[in-house]
């Protein structure tokens, strides 16, 4: 809080008298402190019910929680229509993570038509509220040319924005843009700086072709061991093409002693 203690049970108190009297800020707020389990035992049910009662005062954000909450199946049945209901309400009062979510839905198919321009209709929407999800999604329908003209360089310009931002998923986008030269010139040092920025953030892939990028001495001096060490991150995470450069390093002795057993592990 601001200049008190941070003590959840007592924000929980004052959000339940308010809440109890039908303020739909202080519902959401409550609705809030369930999903995290902050001051209460988590309880997605709780959650569904202050949500539900601040979205039908027209409280944006507990719209958009509660199409979460439909879209998940989390404390109530999976159905993507009752999420769109929910989303498209918040949406269109402005609110960005719904009309980013609502590009999701469009773009994939979910509880209406599949439909790639109202996809980037939506996530445009979000993206110029500097919503980073929809600046990355948006990048990827330029990329992939979907309800838009294939564009490398409006791709790079919404990972850019999205990266920046720390989105995963676009800084590691961004630096396969720059590994192929798509829509930037090729630069083998900007690649090696947006995967060391997604792998930083625990991002599986981008571990795994970092430890690439150090093995082959592209963009960073070569160091095998550097090579094992983000082989390995991406590895524990499940990432099989990184278990198997595991083995291979292990079977030839690359950057770690060599040990057959280590190498038969990682190839299984």
């Amino acid at each position: 809080g601001h200049g008190v203690p941070q003590d959840y049970k007592e924000s929980v108190k004052w959000y339940r008298l308010a809440a109890e009297q039908g303020d739909a800020e202080a519902q959401y707020n409550l609705g809030g402190m369930y999903y995290k389990g902050h001051g209460v035992p988590q309880d997605h049910q709780e959650e569904e019910k202050w949500y539900r009662l601040a979205a039908k005062q027209g409280f944006a954000k507990a719209q958009t929680n509660l199409g979460n909450m439909y879209y998940k199946g989390q404390g109530v049945p999976q159905d993507y229509q009752e999420a769109v209901k929910w989303y498209r309400l918040a949406a269109n009062q402005g609110d960005a993570d719904a009309q980013s979510n609502l590009g999701v839905v469009f773009e994939k198919g979910e509880g209406v038509p599949q439909d790639y321009k109202e996809a980037v209709r939506w996530y445009r929407l979000a993206a110029d509220q500097e919503n980073a999800d929809a600046q990355f999604n948006l990048g990827a329908m330029y990329y992939k040319g979907h309800g838009v003209p294939q564009d490398d360089r409006e791709a790079v310009k919404w990972y850019r924005l999205a990266a920046d931002q720390e989105n995963a998923d676009a800084q590691f986008n961004l630096g396969k843009m720059y590994y192929k030269g798509q829509g930037v010139p090729q630069d083998h040092q900007e690649v090696a700086k947006w995967y060391r920025l997604a792998a930083d953030q625990g991002y599986p892939e981008a571990q795994f072709f970092l430890g690439v990028m150090y093995a082959r001495g592209q963009g960073v001096p070569q160091d095998y061991k550097e090579a094992v060490r983000w082989y390995r991150l991406a590895a524990d995470q499940g990432l099989a093409q990184a278990q198997f450069f595991l083995g291979a390093v292990f079977e030839e002795g690359q950057g770690v002693p060599q040990d057959y057993k280590q190498a038969f592990k990682w190839f299984r």
